[in-house]
């Protein structure tokens, strides 16, 4: 793993690069709340074949606050993205982001679409969301999952862990002032869109698939919201077998 500390329009940001410099990237975008720990159980097997960026947004992980309240702003976060990448030498890439993170991913692709070479969209929904039904999904889920006898999987330790919590509420705001009417129809880049049977999501997935020019849908079995970190086995293999058809 290669750690940086990257300076952008007044804020530090937390930035981590895995897998070989060779391999094609993949920017990685965590959901509400979340810090680059999110992915950390996927990454064995996604870095068999990618070199996976991730960062923690401005004012989450530990990464420091914004300078000024505008700069918590999708628009600002895929400035830092680009920043981000540049720092690590990578001109495109492809994009993963699940749940909040698919929306901040897919505003980078609509505003950076020149640096975009295919985008993954988890958990992912351009309407108001409704955190209650997503804890409940996935409460269902998980008891579905240990009927059929399916391991649950601990969180990864620091998922959830910020140097400065009292910013991270303004810095998720951020994905509820953008633009996303017209969204899917303005991704010309591969889309895989992927979400639990159990996710309050599922409508808006399919819609986004359904609009997107170039979009396929894979809906997991009893699975709810936060699909990464509820089987992370079953999300990289499904991220592995889209790009291996591209």
């Amino acid at each position: 793993m290669t750690t940086r500390q990257i300076t952008a329009n007044g804020a530090t940001l937390h930035a981590e690069a895995d897998g070989a410099e060779e391999a094609p990237a993949v920017l990685l975008w965590s959901g509400a709340r979340c810090t680059v720990r999110m992915w950390d159980r996927v990454m064995p097997r996604l870095t068999e074949r990618f070199r996976a960026i991730r960062f923690d947004v401005r004012g989450t992980g530990s990464s420091t606050p914004a300078a000024d309240p505008s700069q918590y702003a999708l628009d600002v976060y895929a400035e830092d993205a680009n920043r981000v990448l540049d720092a690590f030498g990578v001109a495109r890439c492809h994009i993963w982001g699940m749940a909040w993170g698919s929306r901040a991913a897919l505003a980078h692709c609509l505003l950076h679409p020149g640096r975009t070479l295919s985008v993954a969209l988890y958990d992912a929904s351009i309407a108001t969301p409704d955190p209650d039904a997503q804890r409940e999904g996935a409460r269902r889920a998980l008891e579905r999952q240990t009927a059929a006898g399916i391991p649950r999987f601990d969180r990864p330790a620091g998922w959830r862990e910020h140097a400065h919590p009292d910013a991270v509420p303004a810095a998720m705001a951020a994905a509820g002032r953008f633009d996303f009417a017209d969204a899917p129809m303005r991704v010309h880049a591969p889309v895989l869109v992927a979400t639990g049977d159990h996710d309050p999501n599922l409508p808006s997935s399919r819609d986004i698939a359904a609009r997107a020019p170039n979009a396929q849908l894979v809906v997991f079995e009893n699975v709810g919201h936060g699909s990464v970190l509820q089987r992370p086995d079953l999300a990289v293999e499904t991220f592995l077998d889209f790009h291996g058809g591209l």
